[in-house]
């Protein structure tokens, strides 16, 4: 048996599952708030006494946050992982991941009813991918491919610099300096980064806009959908605006990747605002980096709709771990 882990600052979601084939067959899945628990441990055993003490024989994880070997401490949560010690109390093979790696594992097994394309390209199946992921933080994976298949890598990219490319952007990137200090691209591309756009587009009032600036994942939520029903346009310019910064750094994450077999825009926004990711701007912004927009024009483009996809790769790298 095969145990799973997606371990994220706000949720954890745990599976068991059976290795047979390219994609482990789940058997019970959880979802947890991480912060319910004081470490990893914890919320595995939490998880197995509700399903049962399995024999396991390989575990994986990924974590949204820097790993060093089986240890790992949360970027965005006060929270650590170290598979080695739980690995060594279910006798079983280990592998801890970063999230976006954990999660490009799952792009070769993915169905066509858990992505939406937003452009066929000319995909080389012998080429390398890409996959880039906004929700709480973001970060990216550079999928290489190597002796015949695509090998995720680790990244932090969410905390690499921020690229302005417009007016509107170097204000609203002058605006952050003066609150942080500098600009991480996650401070854009998130949930939280919403909230920022919101605050900025609304700055000088938020007469008329429906949108309750209280919690910021709850106003995350509510600009957006303030945004998506054109109830207030500058809700409607705060998440133009961050359509438009996704598509540019998934631009850039392609060509980084030189991702010709396809690049792919994962976490828990891309399903929520896929309407308006079809809309345009996106794919303009993605394509916008002459004098390489032919060859852009030539790499698949699709957002995974399934929001289980990281579970899913931490499962399939958990199978190749016992050579399944």
């Amino acid at each position: 048996m095969l145990l799973a882990a997606d371990v994220g600052g706000t949720k954890t979601l745990v599976g068991l599952y059976r290795p047979p084939g390219p994609r482990p067959a789940p058997v019970e899945t959880r979802v947890y708030a991480t912060l319910d628990f004081d470490n990893m441990s914890q919320l595995v055993d939490a998880f197995l006494t509700e399903v049962g003490t399995p024999a396991i024989d390989a575990i994986c994880a990924g974590v949204a946050g820097p790993v060093e070997g089986l240890t790992a401490e949360l970027t965005n949560a006060p929270w650590s992982a170290d598979l080695g010690k739980i690995a060594a109390r279910l006798h079983c093979k280990a592998a801890l991941l970063n999230d976006l790696e954990a999660m490009a594992y799952s792009v070769t097994v993915l169905t066509a009813e858990e992505i939406e394309v937003l452009q066929e390209g000319q995909p080389n199946p012998e080429g390398n991918a890409a996959l880039i992921a906004a929700g709480t933080g973001l970060n990216a994976s550079h999928i290489q491919y190597i002796d015949g298949r695509l090998v995720p890598s680790a990244s932090e990219s969410g905390h690499a610099d921020f690229a302005a490319r417009t007016d509107r952007e170097l204000d609203f990137a002058r605006d952050l300096i003066r609150q942080h200090g500098r600009v991480e691209v996650e401070s854009v591309l998130s949930g939280p980064g919403i909230v920022s756009l919101y605050r900025f587009t609304h700055r000088d009032g938020a007469a008329g806009c429906p949108v309750s600036d209280n919690d910021e994942g709850d106003t995350a939520a509510e600009v957006t959908s303030s945004a998506l029903e054109r109830r207030c346009p500058r809700c409607v310019e705060a998440l133009d605006m961050f359509i438009a910064a996704y598509g540019a750094e998934t631009g850039n994450v392609a060509l980084r990747s030189m991702a010709t077999a396809g690049v792919y825009v994962g976490g828990g926004i891309a399903p929520k605002i896929l309407s308006a990711l079809r809309g345009g701007s996106f794919m303009k912004a993605f394509l916008a980096k002459a004098p390489m927009d032919d060859l852009l024009a030539r790499f698949p483009v699709k957002v995974i709709l399934n929001p289980d996809a990281a579970l899913i790769g931490a499962s399939v790298k958990a199978a190749s771990l016992i050579g399944r």
